[in-house]
């Protein structure tokens, strides 16, 4: 499982975005970036094409929970795949299964949804899943354990925690903790909000 050992808040006033790397904390008044807790008299600085290319990468990666290894993985598969690589490399980081979880409304964080599959408590086609980089695919049915110590806690982020809702390439069903991979997700349905040609031409040089 991916460590972020950095303050996470950190990143998102370093991107100067809501990431929403912290779970229920970016989604209260307690968040750093909150509009009426920003500091006046600040003075942009110009930033080269280089500087702009490596932030956009660094802030994907951050989303995402990936290291540098992973991400230029991922980055090789997108080339050598049929479609414009930074769509399908977006598709390829969305399709995780702790991006999903976290796209179900399951845990309150990406953080917490990596942690919930190292433990065990996700499964995938009724068998259980404990890499988080793991690629779900169309007609995947992801689910939480009957009886595992997650589901208390991921029925409760469902309720009573996030207010965003399920994107429609996941089809939900309502009264039990399971859901079903029905397509791809679309560039317009990836909520990040990237430059992904930056991060082509990052890694073109």
């Amino acid at each position: 499982m991916v460590k972020i050992t950095k303050p996470v808040c950190k990143i998102c006033r370093r991107n100067g975005e809501k990431l929403y790397l912290k779970g229920r904390r970016c989604e209260s008044d307690k968040c750093p970036l909150d509009p009426r807790k920003q500091r006046k008299g600040i003075v942009a600085t110009k930033t080269s094409e280089y500087g702009l290319q490596l932030r956009e990468k660094n802030k994907v990666k951050s989303y995402y929970g990936v290291l540098e290894r992973q991400f230029r993985k991922y980055f090789s598969t997108a080339k050598k795949t049929k479609g414009v690589t930074g769509e399908v490399l977006l598709r390829l980081l969305e399709c995780r299964l702790d991006n999903v979880v976290y796209k179900l409304n399951w845990a309150f964080s990406r953080r917490m949804a990596r942690q919930a599959i190292s433990h065990g408590h996700i499964f995938v086609n009724g068998k259980r899943v404990n890499r988080s980089s793991y690629q779900v695919k169309i007609g995947d049915e992801i689910s939480v354990g009957d009886n595992s110590r997650f589901l208390e806690i991921a029925k409760n982020a469902r309720e009573t925690g996030r207010t965003t809702p399920v994107p429609a390439w996941l089809e939900v069903y309502e009264d039990e903790m399971r859901a079903k991979v029905v397509r791809y997700p679309t560039r317009e349905e990836v909520s990040i909000p990237v430059d992904e040609h930056l991060i082509i031409n990052f890694y073109s040089k």
